[in-house]
C-alpha cells in the first residue's frame, strides 16, 4: 500500500518546497485536485521539486476542457515528469458543469467513457503518427497537421484514473481506466460490496482484463494532540460528510448502511441553511465507518487494518501545509511501512 499526499495549491515557492519536503519524509505520490485554483500549474511546479514521486490530479474536471486541450497538458506533463504523471478525471455534477463551466452534462458516464477514448486516440496519433479519425457520440478528433503534433513520448502510457461513486461510473472506469479515485465519503464495507465488484465487472468486458488497475483513496481522520484538538477535528469531517451527503450522489452509501433517509434530511438543512447543525445529523455509528478514529500514534495501523488488501494508495482527505497537520503526520510514510512490514513477517 503507498501513501500519498494532497498538495495544495500555494506560492510557486511554498509549492516546490512542501513538494520536496514531502518526498523526502517517504510520500509516494502527491495529488492536486480542481477547486480554487487549475490543478495543473502546481504539477508542473512539484515535478521539478520533486524527482522521485508520482504526480496527478484528483481530480480534474473533464467536462470543462476538450479532450484535444487536456491530451495536449497531459502529454507535457508526461513528458516533463519522465512518466511519473496520472491523470485523474471526474465528471462534476450537473449544475457545476453547465452554471460554473458553461458546458452542457448529458449521459454522464457514457460521455466520461467516450472522452477517455477519444483522449487515447489522440495520444496514438502523437506517438504513432496514427490518422486523427476519432468519431464518437459527444467528441470527434478528426484533423491534426504536423505543427499541431508534439510528437512521439519517451513515457507514452499515461494512467488515466476515473472518479465516481456509483455503480455505473465504476463499471466505467473498469472498462477502459488504469484506475479509480474513490471519493473520501466511502467505507471499507461499501468498497468491498459495491465499488470493487462494479470495477471488476468493467474489467471482464474490457480489451485487457488482467491490466494492471489501481484503487486510490483519500480517507476521513480524525484525531488530535488533545481533547479539544480532537472535537475540533470531527467536527470538521462531520460538516464535510454532511455537505457531501446532502447531494443524491452518495444515497446509495447511505442506503447500504441503513440509512435510507438521510440525505433527504441533510438536503432539508442544506437548503435551510443549517450548515453548522447538519453535521450532528451523522450518525456516529456512520462517522466510526467512514473516519478513521484514534489517538495520532495509532492512525497508521488503523489505515492498515482498515485498508489493507483493499487500497493500493491512500491519502489524508487533507492538505499537509498547517504545521499542525505537518507535525501530526510527519511520520505517516514511515509508520504505514512499519505496519505493513510487520504484517507480512
Amino acid at each position: 500500500m503507498k501513501i500519498d499526499a494532497l498538495l495544495k495549491s500555494a506560492s510557486p515557492s511554498k509549492i516546490q518546497d512542501k513538494a520536496r519536503q514531502l518526498e523526502g519524509l517517504g510520500y509516494n505520490g502527491l495529488w492536486t485536485f480542481e477547486a480554487q485554483n487549475d490543478p495543473f500549474l502546481p504539477l508542473s511546479l512539484a515535478l521539478d521539486a520533486a524527482r522521485s514521486v508520482d504526480l496527478g490530479t484528483n481530480i480534474t474536471v473533464a467536462f470543462a476542457r476538450s479532450p484535444f486541450a487536456l491530451a495536449q497538458t497531459s502529454w507535457d506533463l508526461q513528458r516533463l515528469s519522465e512518466g511519473r504523471f496520472k491523470l485523474g478525471l471526474g465528471t462534476q455534477v450537473k449544475a457545476h458543469v453547465e452554471r460554473r463551466y458553461s458546458t452542457k452534462f448529458e449521459k454522464p458516464a457514457a460521455k466520461i467513457e467516450e472522452y477517455v477514448n477519444c483522449l487515447r486516440a489522440i495520444w496514438d496519433s502523437f506517438q504513432n503518427g496514427s490518422p486523427p479519425n476519432f468519431n464518437g457520440e459527444f467528441y470527434k478528433f478528426s484533423l491534426l497537421t504536423d505543427f499541431f503534433n508534439p510528437g512521439p513520448n519517451r513515457c507514452s502510457h499515461i494512467p488515466i484514473y476515473l472518479a465516481g461513486v456509483n455503480p455505473l461510473m465504476c463499471e466505467v472506469a473498469g472498462r477502459v481506466a488504469d484506475g479509480f479515485h474513490v471519493h473520501p465519503m466511502h467505507t471499507a464495507g461499501f468498497l468491498k460490496d459495491m465499488v470493487l465488484p462494479n470495477i471488476k465487472k468493467g474489467l471482464n468486458v474490457s480489451e485487457n482484463p488482467l491490466r494492471y488497475f489501481e484503487l486510490y483513496a483519500p480517507i476521513f481522520v480524525i484525531t488530535g494532540a488533545t481533547n479539544q484538538d480532537r472535537t475540533k477535528m470531527e467536527e470538521i469531517v462531520r460538516q464535510q460528510i454532511a455537505f457531501y451527503g446532502s447531494t443524491p450522489n452518495y444515497a446509495s452509501l447511505f442506503s447500504y448502511h441503513g440509512y435510507h433517509e438521510l440525505g433527504k434530511k441533510l438536503n432539508i438543512s442544506l437548503k435551510r441553511g443549517e450548515m453548522e447543525k447538519m453535521g450532528n445529523l451523522i450518525p456516529d455509528a456512520l462517522l466510526e465507518q467512514i473516519a478513521i478514529i484514534d489517538n495520532p500514534e495509532n492512525i497508521a495501523k488503523r489505515i492498515v487494518e482498515r485498508y489493507l488488501g483493499i487500497l493500493d494508495r491512500c491519502s489524508l482527505y487533507c492538505s499537509l501545509d498547517s504545521e499542525y497537520l505537518s507535525s501530526l503526520f510527519i511520520d505517516l510514510p514511515a509508520k504505514i511501512n512499519n505496519v505493513l512490514a510487520v504484517n507480512s513477517d
